[in-house]
């Protein structure tokens, strides 16, 4: 028990904090992002269901939220109308792929200003908190793009490669989802693409 989460506000306050205020402001973009894709190809549904907002709970849902705060980990949800879109295929990959994609701006962002503020030395906003969102924005990029329903990423490869779409079952989904989140060798896998990523922006900027 006291492996969960919810002690690191007890642990360490200031991490647990940002870590929260990351996470939900990460999600809350990342449905966004897909709404207002969707609403672009021809979907109206993001906006006639009131899910084009920043409030958190329209997106995440109380369960969600506080679901963050024992464990750690949360999801999002963004209603779209598939049958909407002006284009099939085209247009649900161009929808999927926003969320990550505007997970991987983020985490882009935070590097960028990670390296500004230590180089400025402005002391408007931490090192650590831009470093730390660019960290979790980047793995939330890695973990969406995994081809496992329901996974962004798997809407967009079933959406390329169809006979994928069989995986699509609650049974399946459930036990590809357990097991990412059980072998350790995925979430290595997730932290060296994160790693990756903001070592090669920070060589970029240097």
């Amino acid at each position: 028990m006291q492996n969960l989460f919810i002690y690191q506000l007890f642990r360490d306050p200031i991490f647990f904090g940002r870590y929260i205020i990351i996470i939900i402001g990460s999600i809350v973009i990342h449905e966004l992002a897909h709404g207002v894709a969707a609403i672009s190809q021809g979907d109206d549904t993001p906006k006639t269901s009131g899910h084009i907002t920043p409030n958190p709970v329209i997106h995440m849902g109380w369960t969600s939220i506080i679901f963050l705060c024992v464990s750690g980990m949360a999801w999002g949800l963004m209603p779209v109308t598939p049958a909407k879109f002006r284009h099939a295929r085209w247009s649900d990959i161009a929808v999927s792929l926003a969320g990550p994609v505007s997970n991987l701006i983020l985490g882009t962002v935070g590097v960028v200003l990670a390296v500004v503020r230590a180089r400025s030395g402005v002391t408007i906003i931490s090192e650590e908190f831009c470093m730390m969102a660019a960290q979790i924005n980047f793995s939330l990029f890695a973990l969406n793009m995994l081809p496992v329903p329901p996974l962004d990423g798997f809407h967009v490869y079933s959406e390329l490669f169809p006979k994928l779409k069989a995986l699509a079952t609650p049974e399946i989904s459930m036990f590809l989802m357990f097991a990412i989140f059980s072998i350790p060798a995925v979430g290595v896998g997730i932290g060296l693409v994160s790693s990756t990523l903001i070592e090669t922006i920070v060589s970029f900027l240097s």
